[in-house]
Parts: C-alpha cells; sequence; structure tokens
C-alpha cells in the first residue's frame, strides 16, 4: 500500500539483486530484439531527421541503475524502439546496474560514493525529484540538452516547471496517461445488465456519477459482489480534479490539500464508503488485495496502472480475464476538464557520472521516439504483439495518453521526503475507510506545510 511497485519491479525482485553493484549486464539482450526490417526502418528515421544531431560519441556506453531493464526482459517485451535508435544512431549500448526496488537509493548512494559513474535513474516513480536533487545524488542537465530546441518543444513547458536551484535536474521525454486506469471485465458488466464503461467514455458519459451508479446497482455483499478492490483508486480519483496533493509552482512546492477541489473528492469517498461500494479494508473483505476477482466476476473495478497488461497475454488474463478491458479513471463532473493521473518519463542525471554526453543522445533518441509518427506506430505494434494486445487495447491506452498530454498534472508528494509520502499515503485513503475528511485535513495540513517548507527553504539559486 505504501509503495506503488510497477510489474517490472515486482518480476525482478525475484532474480539476483545487486546488493554489491557487482551484478550487471553489459552486454546487448538480443534474445527479443526486434526484426531486421523493423531495425532498418528505424535506423533510416534517425539518420534522416534534422532533429538528431550527427556526433560521435568518445564513450558509448552509458550506466542505467534499476530494478527493471530497459531494454528486452522477461516480461515478453521487445526490445524498445528507443534502445535501437540509441544503437543505430550512435552505436550506443546501455549496461544494466541490476537493483531490488525498496533498496535503489541505497545502492545508488553507495555507487555514487564508491566512484563506479552510475549515468543515470528513473524519475517515473515520481519520488526521485525533488528529494533526490536536494540529497545531493542528481546533477544540471542544461549543459547536455537544449529545451528550447525543436525536438524537445512540445515538453518544455514541463520540463520548465521542475527547475530546481535555477536550473534543470530533471528529463521529461513526456508526461503519461498510463499511471492509473480502470480495469473491469466486460463479461461482469453485461451479466448485470450495465453499460460498458468504453462505451459511455465515447459518448462523453463516463464521470464519477456514472462509476458510483453502477457501484451501486452491483454491489452484494452476500453473494460475493464487490465494488472497488486494489490501492490505487483514491490518489487516481483525486487527480480526477485537476488538483493534486503537492504540486510545484515557479520552483516552489505548493500544498493543495486545502483546496475545494479536494474537499470535493475525500466528500466523493467518504460517500462511496458510506454506500459500501469499496472493498478491500471493509469487513471480512480483509485488507489483502484480489485482482482476481475481476476474472471471477467478484469485483466490478479494479483501478491500477496498465502496466498490469505489459506482460503476456495468458499472464494478464490469468489476473483478470479473457473479457478484461480498461478505461480512464472517471471524469469529475465538476471539473473543467477530463483529468486523469498522470505520470512522466523522466530520467535523472547522476552525480559523478562518467557519461552525461551519451544518456543525453540516449534520451534525445527516445524523444524523437515519440514524436516520429512511424515509429510510435512500431511501438503500437510492439505491444499487439509482445502483449497480446487488441486494436482497442492500444487506441484506448492511446486516448488515456492525449489526456495527459492535454492537461498534465503531477503530483509531487512523494518527491518530497519519505516522511510527506508516508503521511499522504496513510491519511488521503482515510475518508475511503469512513473517516469525515475534516478530521483528516485538521491533523495532518500543518504537518504537511511543515515538510514543504523545509525543502522549498532549500531551493536557492548556487
Amino acid at each position: 500500500m505504501k509503495k506503488i511497485v510497477t510489474f517490472i519491479s515486482v518480476l525482478i525482485l525475484s532474480l539476483t539483486a545487486c546488493g554489491d553493484g557487482n551484478s550487471s549486464s553489459s552486454s546487448p539482450n538480443t534474445e527479443n530484439d526486434v526484426s531486421s526490417e523493423v531495425r532498418s526502418e528505424i535506423s533510416k528515421r534517425v539518420n534522416d531527421t534534422d532533429l538528431l544531431e550527427d556526433v560521435e560519441l568518445e564513450n558509448k556506453t552509458i550506466k542505467w541503475l534499476s530494478d527493471w531493464n530497459i531494454s528486452s526482459d522477461q516480461t515478453g517485451k521487445t526490445k524498445p524502439p528507443e534502445v535501437v535508435a540509441f544503437e543505430e544512431k550512435y552505436g550506443g549500448n546501455i549496461e544494466w546496474i541490476q537493483c531490488i526496488y525498496e533498496e535503489r537509493y541505497e545502492q545508488l548512494a553507495n555507487l555514487i560514493n564508491s566512484g563506479e559513474g552510475v549515468d543515470f535513474f528513473y524519475a517515473g516513480n515520481m519520488d526521485a525529484f525533488p528529494k533526490g536533487t536536494v540529497n545531493g545524488m542528481f546533477t544540471p542537465v542544461d549543459k547536455y540538452i537544449d529545451f528550447s530546441t525543436p525536438l524537445w518543444k512540445d515538453v518544455q513547458e514541463v520540463n520548465d516547471s521542475l527547475i530546481w536551484k535555477g536550473s534543470h535536474y530533471c528529463t521529461v521525454l513526456q508526461t503519461t496517461g498510463d499511471k492509473t486506469a480502470c480495469v473491469y471485465n466486460r463479461k461482469t458488466i453485461q451479466e448485470a445488465g450495465l453499460q460498458d464503461p468504453a462505451d459511455l467514455y465515447a459518448k462523453g458519459k463516463w464521470d464519477w456519477n456514472a462509476f458510483q451508479d453502477m457501484l451501486l446497482k452491483f454491489v452484494d455483499v452476500e453473494n460475493q459482489h464487490y465494488g472497488i478492490d486494489g490501492w490505487w483508486f483514491e490518489f487516481g480519483l483525486m487527480s480526477t480534479t485537476g488538483t493534486v496533493p503537492v504540486t510545484i509552482q515557479d520552483g516552489r512546492l505548493v500544498n493543495n490539500i486545502g483546496t475545494p477541489a479536494m474537499e470535493r473528492v475525500q466528500n466523493f469517498l467518504y460517500s462511496l464508503n458510506q454506500t459500501g461500494c469499496i472493498a478491500i479494508g471493509v469487513g471480512d473483505y480483509g485488507w489483502v488485495a484480489h485482482p482476481e476477482y475481476i476474472s471471477e466476476g467478484k469485483v466490478l473495478f479494479y483501478p491500477v496502472g496498465t502496466y498490469e497488461f505489459y506482460k503476456t497475454s495468458d499472464q494478464w488474463k490469468a489476473m483478470f480475464g479473457e473479457d478484461a478491458f480498461f478505461v480512464p479513471m472517471p471524469k469529475d463532473p465538476d471539473a473543467d476538464e477530463y483529468y486523469v493521473p498522470v505520470g512522466m518519463d523522466a530520467y535523472m542525471f547522476v552525480k559523478g557520472g562518467q557519461n552525461p554526453e551519451g544518456v543525453a543522445k540516449f534520451l534525445e533518441c527516445k524523444r524523437f521516439t515519440k514524436t516520429d509518427e512511424i515509429i510510435k506506430k512500431i511501438g503500437d505494434e510492439q505491444f499487439q504483439s509482445d502483449y497480446g494486445w487488441t486494436d482497442e487495447m492500444v487506441e484506448m491506452h492511446n486516448s488515456m495518453q492525449e489526456l495527459a498530454n492535454r492537461n498534465p498534472s503531477l503530483n509531487l508528494s512523494t518527491g518530497v521526503s519519505a516522511d510527506c509520502a508516508e503521511l499522504l499515503d496513510s491519511n488521503l485513503r482515510l475518508t475511503a475507510r469512513g473517516v469525515p475528511w475534516s478530521e483528516t485535513y485538521d491533523s495532518i495540513n500543518s504537518v504537511l506545510d511543515t515538510y514543504i517548507d523545509e525543502v522549498n527553504e532549500l531551493n536557492t539559486d548556487e
């Protein structure tokens, strides 16, 4: 409940960890390489464009510390287009230094102190910025990446919003819309005589009201018909207001839990609890999530990141069923726009890294693959071939991405400090457990202000 661990993280936990920093992979992973035709097409695209600089890298290897492999891996994932692009444009190679998710910051500190020269680190878990910057783990990127160039212009605003001490420390390639989707089983919906959420979404009618109405019609605890399960729905619904707990404005972290939007969504969560719509943590259901209940027709909605579908089709179908599908979290009917939980595909340059130039070129390659329509199509086709996605799933995934592009709102609460993350993770869920919002707000608002003020005081130009 206290850490959002991606599917890939869970998978890697079963592998040998890099506790001493000596376990790594420096040779290209060719096991799930792209076809020669795809490689040729990507090579043509990256070598014909003016958006990528024609230079020879003196050092072609960049070191990546993470619990997941940025190249192909055991999920069935084929080598991503950006890795192929880096290989074809710059002869690049990514050395993976493998570690356990929960130990990655300790491992990073050890490697920095030992001078191992780790080059880059994932910021998409939302806890690296600004915390890692404040703790001296990361270095500015402005010497290597110019966000005003045509390649970066579409994400310049979000990158500029994350300036810290007058510099860019976090490199955002794009905001992402796959952080939390509302997963359901179409067979269950049909048998209950309910409208398919995908149809409601297409008609512009998928909102909190439709969401709650379906739950009220479905829930029948005595007959094992439960409403919402999982650990992601509370923050997922909060994000639909367009106001997340902690944001950054003009280089200063901001506490948003006292806003009318936060009060509105917390009261909605409370009403879902009071009407029996929330399964987990209530009565005999207990505190164990049951995603398999989606396939068994016992749970109506299981909000979770679409990473649960980033695995072979037999795996995600075993969890959610043959008829599993997903839609965005329902729209807040009082919000001015359709907001969804937004993450970011983002990276940090590690202090003491030996090849920042190489990292910059890799990130430019990745940024290019997100803008080039031909390569984007290749990426969609990979989802279908690797993970057994249908055309409709790809289209819905892309629609969620478009919502995130239009209305990016990043919650930085986990990036303030571990104490801040714990405070909000534990307390902002309480209305969904039957605690009135006023009680929670009164007990945590001043504490949150203290955590934020402590970090803001450190944000001065050097």
